[in-house]
Formats: C-alpha cells, structure tokens, sequence
C-alpha cells in the first residue's frame, strides 16, 4: 500500500469515525474564509454554496486562548473540584473550504478548571500531532507512531491520565492538566493496532473496553484493558466488507458489536476520494453478541439504520438492552454537497432489546424529538440506568439535512438539553433561546450522591449577544430550573464532540 493510499485510507476512516455527530469547525490563522464565516452570514465557498459547518455555531477558532478568573453568572458548586474538557475538530491551514470535510480537522481540546467554587481558568489547545506541530513551527519530540493523527472525537479521563481519542488507526495522545500534549499513549506497550473514540470503562470491574476497527482489516477487535492499565485481552471477530463501527455497547455479561451498512471502497481510496465510505445496500445491518471474556460472536440481523450513539446497555434476564441514538437510512458520510456528512432525517433516542432466547431483536423509539450525544452516570455504564441526558442543536440537524448547499426550511428544531426518567417514560426539558446551540450534556455526581440523579449536568451553551461561549451548570434533580451557573468564557466553542468531566484525585 502507497503511503498516499495510506493516508487517504485514514482521512476516510477518521470522517467515518466521528459518525453522526457534528464538530466544531475551525481554520488555521491567515484564512480569509475564518472572518465570514464567524459573521454567519457568509459562503465560504466563494461560489454561492452554503456549507453550514463552516458557518454560525460551526465557525472556527483561530487562536488559543488563556484566561484566569472567569466571570460566573450564579454560584459554582464548591464540590466541582476538577476539570470539563470537550474536544472536536479545529483544522489549521485550510486553504479551500469546497475541498475539505469538517470531520477531517485538527482536534482541539476546550477546558474549564472549577475549583472552591471559582472558575479558575479556561483553555483550548490543539492536540500536538507531528502535523500540527509542523504547520505552528514547534519540533515534535519523539519518533512519530503509525497513523499519526490530532485526535479529534473524545477525551476521557483514565487512570490519573487525560487521554484524547481518535479511531480507526490513530494512537490516544494524552495530555497534561492544562491541556499541553505529552505523547502518544498505548497502554503501556501493549496496544497494537487500531483504537476506538468511544471506550466504555466498568466501574465495577474496573475494565476499560474498546471495539476497534481498521479499513484493511477483516475483522474488527474487542480489546479489554484490565485495572494495570494494560491490554489483558484482544479477541478478533469476522466481519465483511471494513465496515464503519463508531460505536458499540457493554453490558455485565456480553460486548455487543454493530455492524452498520457504511463500508470502506478500496477503489475510492485509491482514486483520491477523501470521504472512501459509502452506504451499502449490499451490506446486512447486523447485531453481534460476544460474552465480554471472549468466545463465539452470535448475530442478529435487523432492519438497516444509522446507528450513532450508545446511551448505555444493561442485562435482563435472557435479554439485553440497547438504548441508543440513530438515524433513518441511508446515511451519506461523504455528504450530498453541504461540506460534512448528511443523513436523510433527525436522529432519536430507541432501544433495542435482544431477545437471546428467541433469537429476534424488538425495536422501540424512547422520543421523537430530534437529539443526540447521550450520556448517563458514567457509574452504571453496562448495569441498568433510570436517566439519560441528550442534547438538541438547531444547526446541527439543519446542517445535517442540507443538500447541495441548499439548508431544509424545517423549523421544528430547537436548542435545548433533555433528561430522560426511562422508569416513567418521561423527559424534562431545558431550552435555550434561538442560536444558542448546545453541545453534549455530561453528569458529574455531588459528592456524596445517593440517587443516580443527586448531581449536576454540565454542557457548552452558545451565547448569541456576546458571541462567545459559557459553560452552563444545571441541577440534575432541578433541570428546568434557572442554571445553578453560567460561566462567560471568553470565546466561542464550536459545536463538537464529546467530552468528559475530569475530577481531581
């Protein structure tokens, strides 16, 4: 394989990677398109053609900034003693605008340091790979790993280490307490391969497990890493056609594997396409079962979505239960000319229950509201859970339904955060006014907590009259109530991925 077949392999596998979610969108200093696009009103394109993830809540950022003693709006908790980081993609050095996908960019790493009831500082930095330290003059210390990418899709605490997450070939980078880069990171010189943006660690058992995957494989690997913070444990299992796998769930006994009709063209990649994943008719959606200490694999076709996210899965008795986000088919990775991904309707909250005696899969729909990045108490990741928490952008799912540069005229969409109570069937709603898009909600316990609830909901909120971001505090047990505080950054973060709440030890 080519080294330019290489990297055009792992340009696709990185858009695929991060899915159906959208990022922030940002370009490198000196590009002309930065200044119409944070007016909103722009076409970067320069040729008539809206690309919505360059404009608006997508605009990018420029420059990393630095600020101490922020301004809050209400009281901070004095029990958050930590930091809330969120990352996404902020490329550096685009040149055109028509000729790069927004899930291709550089990852940049937005933090908020909480400490006695101060908001002592925010951050955002680029993750240091070799090629961003290239393009802003700064040596690279260290041999480069294979597949060196500025992850862009997840940062998650492990260990006492701060770990940014990318799939599909990239080595984790962990970074340090204020948001520097400290190298790549393999688990201790026990990972090789691939990795996954969307780990699941069991509190529990104190395991952290990934489904990693890789477009010249044939198969895709469930790795388990154990409490020393090494692999203990990869089992292989068969898969057809490198499908794309963003996601995949956990319960007590089992791994469930999704394997989604979005599959690799080797002929793309070789031709030069940037997006080599396309929509497979051909290819069954599938559910796969694996006991998590290994074995045989047992599938469950069923009708073909876009699966997106997983909320959480929990055993029940001879059956499992899978809650996710997902969106009706097709999905088109490469977009249908809105310069990111396009699907062909809202994703929701479902649920699939795997029926392991009688060998079917029932399908329910939890919301019909439009919503995504779903997140519970991070301490009953794989055992059941009574709420959930989602968010819902406006642009996002404008963004996500333009075709040929042409935005729908539906105006259903709203900006709020959702706190799902799954034992009653029942949702509370946070909203925010027009253009203040939300990013993912993350539940951090108080200390103390009792009720899975007894806590806060912690989430980036677009201010529309300052043209910059806060960081909004909600009361979990209190949702629709005025925030507990608002924290004025002193920019914007984009619409992004994902992130994580990172207390201190």
């Amino acid at each position: 394989m080519t080294s330019h077949t290489r990297r055009r392999i792992l340009q696709g596998a990185t858009l695929a990677a991060a899915g159906s979610v959208v990022g922030g969108y940002g370009l490198g200093p000196g590009a002309a398109t930065a200044q119409a696009a944070a007016g909103g009103s722009g076409t970067p394109a320069g040729n008539g053609t809206s690309l919505p993830f360059l404009e608006g809540a997508f605009a990018p950022v420029t420059e990393e900034l630095t600020a101490f003693d922020l301004r809050v709006t209400g009281r901070v908790p004095r029990d958050l003693d930590g930091r809330y980081l969120r990352t996404g993609p902020n490329p550096l050095g685009l040149e055109d605008p028509r000729a790069h996908h927004w899930m291709l960019g550089d990852g940049m790493v937005h933090g908020v340091r909480l400490r006695d009831g101060r908001a002592e500082w925010y951050r955002n930095r680029w993750v240091r790979s070799s090629q961003v330290a290239k393009k802003l003059g700064e040596t690279y210390p260290g041999p480069i790993p294979p597949d060196d990418f500025p992850c862009n899709t997840h940062v998650i605490p492990y260990k006492g280490r701060i770990l940014a997450l990318q799939e599909s070939g990239p080595l984790p980078y962990e970074m340090d307490g204020e948001l520097g880069t400290v190298r790549p990171y393999d688990f201790r010189g026990t990972l090789e391969g691939a990795f996954t943006a969307h780990t699941k660690y069991d509190a529990a058992a104190d395991e952290l497990h990934a489904v990693a995957y890789y477009p010249t494989w044939d198969h895709v690997r469930h790795i388990m890493i154990d409490r020393t913070g090494r692999v203990a444990r990869t089992s292989r299992i068969p898969v057809a056609d490198a499908p794309m796998m963003h996601d995949f769930a956990l319960t007590e006994k089992y791994v469930v594997i999704v394997d989604v009709p979005i599959t690799f063209d080797p002929a793309a990649a070789e031709a030069g396409a940037i997006v080599p994943y396309i929509w497979n008719e051909r290819h069954p959606m599938r559910l796969g079962v694996m006991p998590r200490t290994g074995g045989t694999t047992r599938w469950f076709e069923i009708d073909p979505v876009y699966f997106s996210h997983t909320l959480n899965a929990y055993d029940q008795g001879d059956e499992l239960v899978l809650e996710h986000i997902s969106m009706p088919a097709p999905f088109y990775a490469a977009g249908r000319g809105n310069g990111g991904p396009s699907s062909t309707g809202k994703p929701t909250p479902n649920r699939w229950t795997i029926d392991l005696r009688a060998g079917r899969v029932r399908t329910a729909r939890i919301d019909d509201m439009a919503q995504e990045f779903p997140r519970v108490n991070e301490s009953l990741v794989s055992r059941r859970h009574r709420f959930a928490y989602t968010a819902n952008a406006a642009e996002m799912w404008r963004a996500y339904e333009t075709m040929d540069g042409v935005p729908p005229r539906d105006e259903k969409f709203t900006n709020c955060l959702v706190k799902h109570d799954m034992s009653r069937d029942s949702k509370q709603v946070h909203r925010f006014p027009k253009g203040a898009a939300a990013s993912e909600p993350v539940f951090v316990p108080r200390r103390g907590a009792r009720d899975e609830d007894d806590g806060y909901v912690l989430s980036y909120v677009h201010d529309p009259d300052r043209g910059a971001s806060d960081l909004v505090i909600l009361s979990a047990q209190d949702f629709k109530g005025h925030p507990l505080a608002r924290i004025h950054l002193p920019g914007r973060v984009p619409l992004g991925f994902h992130g994580s709440w990172v207390a201190d030890q």
